[in-house]
């Protein structure tokens, strides 16, 4: 599979986008470069990857995200891969409004499955594609910052730029 690749700085790190020409396939941080591969390869084998600046104008998206503008990131054509029941997380991460945080009991309780809240847990983790599928926005039961597979810096970082401010 040929993919397209562009690379950002950000006050957060750098961020890789990824692009199977037509959609967001994969948003992940520079230093957790190995995870997003091997996810990519578990959803497509073998993947090749072309260097391009901005693929599909989402490299400017999420730039204009990270500057403020809270509708950059609606309606962009994505690609997740992974189980029916990822899928169905990630999607409920998707109806998250900007500016407000949920538990992951929530979460689950979302998509009619009150127990789950581990395994929507697990699935927060996995999610492909950072920042635009809002897993930064779930948080512990307590209101505490919890789990984000790019650093908690990071979460938090994201959650104070929407205006959520989470106590230690």
């Amino acid at each position: 599979m040929k993919l397209l690749i562009d690379k950002i700085s950000s006050e957060i790190g750098t961020i890789l986008i990824v692009s199977d020409r037509k959609r967001l396939c994969a948003l992940d941080f520079a230093d957790y470069e190995a995870r997003m591969l091997k996810l990519l390869q578990k959803r497509y084998g073998s993947c090749d990857f072309q260097e391009v600046e901005n693929p599909q104008g989402f490299s400017s998206l999420i730039q204009a995200y990270l500057q403020g503008d809270r509708y950059s990131l609606k309606n962009l054509p994505i690609e997740t891969g992974g189980t029916p029941f990822q899928q169905q997380v990630w999607l409920a991460l998707q109806t998250i409004p900007w500016g407000t945080t949920i538990s992951y009991g929530e979460l689950a309780a979302k998509i009619n499955k009150p127990t789950a809240y581990r395994a929507v847990g697990l699935a927060n983790s996995l999610n492909p594609i950072a920042i635009v599928i809002p897993c930064h926005r779930v948080i512990g039961a307590n209101n505490l910052l919890t789990g984000y597979a790019g650093g908690l810096e990071r979460k938090r970082w994201l959650l104070d730029h929407e205006g959520i401010v989470i106590h230690p």
